[in-house]
């Protein structure tokens, strides 16, 4: 009897250690993924400016126009203890930007409540949501849209489509950033439990 608990228990031990192995390799696939949709999103966040520049001309897009001033952040990053670690919280109104800090966060929410879908996935659908014009239902798209072009004011009160491309696929890349630091921090606790278990069996 009490060799077939120890055989039970073995068996469960062996389950659980292949299961943290496979949940690390999930953690290193999502990592490199991700990393390679921030190289796209940054390159095209580029190419799209340069384009911007081109079109306006480089006296309308240059650094010499950048608001220097001190300014209310309208996105921040919030940590927490738990995973995911790091929150993205976008457009907050810059006018009062306590209103709408529970709401900027509902884009970022349903990426991570998708997050069985795989980073390449999200990052599709995301990018086909902002075509369709799209946000949240809970209102928050006006607002982004009002804060989006208050930033790019600066250059002008017409601006290139470009321009609004640009802003666009930064905003992505900031996004992906965030989720990057998620799932790096998924993958180091991946990492811990494997090494734990690789003790235990020694």
């Amino acid at each position: 009897m009490q060799s077939s608990e120890n055989g039970v228990e073995s068996r469960n031990g062996v389950a659980e250690s292949e299961q943290h192995i496979l949940n690390f390799l999930d953690s290193v696939d999502s990592y490199l993924i991700l990393m390679e949709t921030l190289s796209s999103a940054l390159r095209q966040g580029w190419l799209e400016l340069a384009s911007a520049r081109h079109s306006m001309g480089a006296s309308r897009v240059n650094s010499a126009l950048f608001d220097l001033k001190s300014h209310h952040a309208s996105t921040t990053v919030q940590v927490n203890d738990d995973l995911p670690q790091f929150k993205l919280c976008k457009w907050a109104s810059s006018d009062d930007p306590e209103k709408y800090s529970e709401e900027a966060k509902f884009e970022e929410d349903e990426l991570f409540q998708n997050k069985s879908d795989g980073p390449r996935h999200q990052h599709q659908e995301l990018q086909e949501k902002r075509r369709d014009g799209g946000a949240s239902p809970v209102g928050t798209d006006n607002q982004a849209q009002k804060e989006r072009s208050k930033t790019l004011s600066m250059f002008g009160t017409l601006v290139s489509p470009k321009l609004r491309a640009t802003q666009l696929s930064f905003e992505t890349a900031l996004e992906m950033l965030v989720e990057i630091s998620n799932t790096r921090a998924s993958l180091l606790h991946a990492y811990d439990q494997v090494q734990k278990d690789r003790t235990n069996t020694e």
